[in-house]
């Protein structure tokens, strides 16, 4: 189980948005986790994710109370993958986040070879799991699904919001702030991935796809389906 059940959109539009997570069960298999959480990350990088995290102290891209908002837009955008790995100091949810099928086959493939002694899941379409299991010539576990949302849907945000805010499923990336950067890049006042930067420094727990999130911004100011 895991909150990324919660990314809204169709399967297609998790073409370019695989999560991949390791987690130690605390009393099983949980003794020198922490070497092994820093190894699934440290061997992450080797495929070129476009995020990292840890469910403690957050991702690749992350906020800072040092500087003011107008120095925001300025500041370094490039991900932080090296201070994700330094800061992994207990055991927790460790996550790579990709954005093309091939290299989210070459991490599994990578990680059943490594075997690394943790539980292993992938977050993204059906068929893009299956996919990624096929080609590391594994059988999938277990499957979940998210039911969607369920009653009186008339108050929800429309698609675009949703397909950025929930791509953090602590809800640490708000519905406001979503319209927000999708108004400014229709406007020319950011750039997609500009905007795309700014959404990922508030997920706390790095598993926000900033590729993912640049597409759907640039779709949504012209207008193009998702």
């Amino acid at each position: 189980m895991t909150n990324t059940l919660h990314r809204f959109g169709p399967a297609e539009s998790f073409r370019d948005d695989y999560v991949v997570f390791a987690i130690a069960s605390k009393g099983r298999n949980d003794e020198g986790a922490l070497d092994k959480l820093r190894g699934f990350l440290e061997l992450a990088v080797r495929f070129n994710p476009v995020n990292l995290g840890d469910a403690i102290h957050g991702g690749a891209l992350r906020p800072s109370k040092e500087m003011n908002p107008a120095a925001h837009w300025k500041r370094d955008a490039a991900p932080d993958f090296e201070a994700v790995i330094r800061g992994l100091d207990a055991p927790t949810t460790v996550a790579a986040v990709f954005d093309n099928r091939v290299a989210a086959e070459d991490f599994v493939t990578a990680l059943k070879d490594a075997d690394l002694g943790l539980s292993i899941n992938i977050s993204t379409s059906i068929d893009g799991a299956e996919q990624c299991c096929f080609a590391a010539g594994i059988q999938r576990h277990s499957v979940g699904y998210s039911l969607g949302f369920e009653g009186d849907t008339s108050k929800l945000p429309d698609a675009n919001v949703m397909l950025l805010s929930t791509m953090c499923g602590h809800g640490m990336v708000s519905h406001g702030l979503a319209k927000k950067m999708i108004d400014w890049v229709k406007e020319g006042r950011r750039t997609p991935e500009q905007a795309a930067g700014c959404l990922t420094r508030f997920c706390s727990c790095g598993v926000f796809n900033p590729s993912r999130a640049a597409r759907v911004l640039r779709q949504a100011a012209r207008g193009e389906p998702q």
